[in-house]
């Protein structure tokens, strides 16, 4: 919770002022019994009317006082507690932007979004409540006990003395015991929030193979954990309230009984026993807001310590300063890098992509995703990436922009270390269309302009032209302003995969990379598309993910991906008569002719 803190630190005025109200607050509240007293012994038994009076207005005066104090601490400790969430989700949105898809991946999704939204709010409440309550409520309780002390004589104060740590041993002790198992709780509502999610975005796939029953039983089990553990901790939680009163109450009873005795002997007088009791009354009050407070601190500080994690985490990529050109250091920039040295007759200038003895390991998996290997691309060319479910495909384009990090081996563009890039120098350099093609809620232009801020209507029109979807865009009502509803889901899949490439087509990119997304295009605008990709404005290095050997069989180069490994890599004939692997994927689209070809 300490490293959160830093985000109050815009907040300093409101963080003082919260509790020093609360504090005044407070203090006019245990003048009240005091005059109450005075009221009783002063002004009822000896008849002074006036005094009564005047008595009667004083409280009224430090009730509006008390009302005014609380008003203002209750303004400053929300706008300090939502200040500080605020800063903390932004500070917190931005730090899981900066990590890398390894990171991602091994924390989950779900958990992340549990922490940016429920932990978040759980650590808001628990800001406000400590400035209000977490300094009033103890000054209530040991002001009421050393005014019980300065009323009257020391044997009913010494049942204050003797109440006040009991309680303070019930409360702290239950705190204890549930701090660990609330954290337990927002586990388990990561575990909840996870199936929810899988079940919302998988919720056809789910209907399509009438899994239902089985989605239906494995969240009701995961829900009654969650309850469990809730009921649990709720239980363990619940005795604070009537533990407290029971304390409260039995030191009541004794205080009245003593007192009655000590009142008959004239030792005390009657005002004294009724303000003797009002402290106790606030004391019972304050311990029973304080120990709410500690509920809600506890659950608060357990979020609190999830967040921090997340904070911890460092992503595995580090990215270059951009203080020279193309994004690079000013050592990278140096004389001698601009005339790379010739390997393998083939200048570095001229190669766009080279994959060096490239290996990748994903975190936790017990295998290589991607084994050795090696290509050259140069700069225009169109490379075909094709093999199996589970090859590698995705994997090996992903290591372009860097969404993950060769384990071993090196990706080089132009010649440079993908490494030795800044991440926007990197990123504008390649266009990427994932296989979902994701679409957020605005319009159409809304959408393309994350491909280029600045692009004109005409660049954008161009870029659609080229995507193959001018057509179905200048039918849509509004045009460019068209609708998107979240995910695209008012346009077919063919609709929403034209719209993400032509959103990858307003950069310009030099490097563009198609993941198996235009795998919903019909073959005529898929051969539409490849064509007009080969006579784009700029010179573009395009790479083409697909299962699909139509989509792939006139690029310049193919590699044939296989487990892992290259099982080939070349031209369509040169594979299609040396390599089993694409022969096999080639004849399963296209059975051979009578002559065996």
């Amino acid at each position: 919770m300490k490293k959160l803190l830093v985000y109050l630190k815009d907040y300093k005025v409101e963080t003082v002022c919260a509790p020093l109200f609360k504090m005044l607050e407070a203090m006019f509240e245990l003048f009240v019994p005091y005059v109450v007293a005075d009221i009783i012994d002063n002004g009822i038994q000896e008849s002074n009317s006036d005094l009564v009076l005047t008595k009667g207005l004083l409280l009224v005066v430090l009730g509006l006082i008390g009302l005014g104090c609380s008003i203002t601490a209750q303004y400053f400790a929300a706008k300090a507690a939502v200040g500080f969430s605020t800063k903390l989700k932004h500070a917190l949105f931005d730090h899981i932007q900066s990590l890398s898809f390894t990171e991602i991946d091994t924390m989950g999704t779900s958990t992340l979004m549990t922490r940016m939204t429920s932990d978040v709010n759980q650590v808001q409440n628990g800001v406000n409540m400590v400035l209000r309550l977490f300094l009033r409520s103890p000054f209530i309780v040991f002001g009421a006990m050393i005014m019980a002390f300065l009323t009257t004589t020391p044997g009913e104060a010494f049942i204050f003395a003797v109440t006040i740590p009991v309680l303070a041993v019930v409360v702290f002790g239950i705190m204890v015991i549930t701090m660990p198992m609330y954290k337990k709780v927002q586990a388990g509502l990561d575990a909840v929030l996870g199936a929810t999610r899988e079940n919302l975005t998988g919720a056809r796939v789910i209907r399509a193979f009438h899994k239902e029953e089985e989605e239906i039983e494995g969240f009701e089990a995961k829900t009654e954990i969650l309850a469990n553990l809730q009921l649990m901790v709720g239980k363990i939680s619940a005795l604070t309230n009537p533990v407290t009163y029971v304390i409260i109450n039995v030191a009541t009873v004794v205080l009245l009984y003593t007192g009655a005795i000590r009142v008959n002997d004239a030792v005390i007088s009657q005002g004294e026993l009724v303000a003797l009791v009002n402290y106790m009354s606030q004391i019972l009050v304050e311990l029973i807001k304080l120990a709410n407070l500690i509920i809600l601190i506890t659950k608060a500080l357990a979020c609190a310590n999830r967040i921090e994690s997340v904070f911890e985490v460092k992503s595995s990529m580090q990215w270059e300063r951009q203080t020279g050109m193309g994004g690079l250091t000013a050592e990278q920039n140096g004389p001698g890098t601009e005339k790379a040295t010739e390997k393998s007759g083939r200048s570095e200038e001229e190669t766009a992509v080279e994959f060096d003895h490239v290996h990748l390991t994903y975190e936790g998996a017990g295998a290589e995703s991607l084994c050795d290997i090696t290509m050259k691309v140069k700069r225009g060319e169109t490379v075909g990436v094709i093999g199996g479910t589970g090859s590698g495909k995705s994997s090996l384009v992903h290591l372009i922009p860097r969404f993950y990090d060769a384990t071993e081996g090196a990706v080089r563009i132009d010649g440079r270390d993908v490494k030795h890039y800044g991440m926007e120098a990197l990123r504008g350099k390649v266009g990427m269309v994932l296989q979902k093609a994701v679409l957020f809620r605005g319009t159409i232009r809304e959408n393309l302009l994350w491909g280029n801020g600045a692009a004109t209507d005409e660049e954008l029109w161009e870029a659609l032209e080229a995507a193959q979807a001018r057509e179905f865009v200048e039918t849509k009502e509004g045009g460019l302003d068209a609708v998107v509803a979240q995910e695209g889901r008012n346009l077919s899949g063919g609709q929403r995969q034209r719209l993400t490439i032509a959103r990858a087509l307003v950069g310009k990119p030099e490097i563009l990379i198609l993941d198996d997304s235009a795998s919903a295009l019909d073959y005529a605008t898929d051969a539409a598309l490849r064509k007009a990709l080969r006579t784009l404005s700029w010179e573009a290095t395009v790479f083409i993910v697909s299962q699909r050997a139509s989509s792939i069989m006139h690029a310049d180069q193919i590699i044939v991906l296989e487990d892992g490994e290259a099982a080939g890599c070349g031209t369509h004939e040169e594979l299609l008569a040396g390599c089993e692997v694409y022969q096999e994927i080639y004849y399963s689209q296209f059975p051979r002719t009578p002559d065996g070809k």
